[in-house]
């Protein structure tokens, strides 16, 4: 009877455990993968801006196109504002029910965002409106957040691939919202990269 008792037990806190909510945190290799994209875009980004002038930075192809600095205080608004959105979704409980939503792995992520194939028109949220003053506050702002979205990156335990943030176009775990930002800087350094290509940007004096 008292092994029966002890049998019992065990077989409830087995199944009770067998209820409680799977918790992890990115693997080392993870987190370095993000730590070495999100370093990499903002060195390119930084390398492109490097010497420019203010004829450069504010010459526009066309008169709907956007300039350079168009592009760098686009790049610096979406940089905070995706990572507060993307740490929104961790006040909801992690769920791993829902793995079956992320259809894209996170090479695919990178690629479709910062494609330049597919243009579409961004919300006018995200529209330039000269917040930061000049290029130069919009690259300050933009290297700020961008060090403070690393130094996260460096030490969250949070559960990132249990939480998700659904987009207009797929729905992403909190680690590929990482990669997302960082690629969606990728995508307007070359949308700026385009406009310096222009036959009609101004030379270096």
């Amino acid at each position: 009877m008292k092994h029966l008792k002890l049998f019992t037990l065990a077989l409830a806190l087995l199944l009770a455990s067998s209820f409680r909510p799977i918790l992890t945190t990115i693997s080392d290799a993870e987190r370095k993968a993000a730590l070495d994209y999100m370093t990499e875009t903002k060195d390119k980004l930084v390398k492109d801006l490097t010497g420019l002038s203010e004829e450069q930075l504010n010459f526009k192809p066309t008169p709907e196109s956007w300039s350079v600095a168009e592009c760098l205080e686009h790049i610096a608004f979406s940089e905070g504002t995706l990572f507060g959105a993307m740490q929104g979704t961790l006040k909801d409980p992690a769920d791993p029910s829902r793995r079956g939503e992320i259809k894209m792995t996170d090479d695919q992520v990178k690629g479709m965002i910062s494609s330049r194939e597919r243009k579409v028109k961004t919300q006018e949220a995200f529209v330039p409106k000269k917040q930061y003053g000049s290029a130069e506050g919009s690259l300050k702002v933009f290297l700020s957040q961008r060090e403070k979205n690393m130094a996260y990156v460096k030490s969250t335990q949070d559960d990132l691939r249990n939480h998700y943030m659904v987009m207009p176009f797929a729905t992403f775990d909190g680690y590929q919202m990482l990669l997302f930002i960082a690629g969606h800087s990728a995508r307007h350094t070359a949308q700026l990269e385009e406009v310096m290509a222009n036959a009609n940007f101004p030379k270096k004096k």
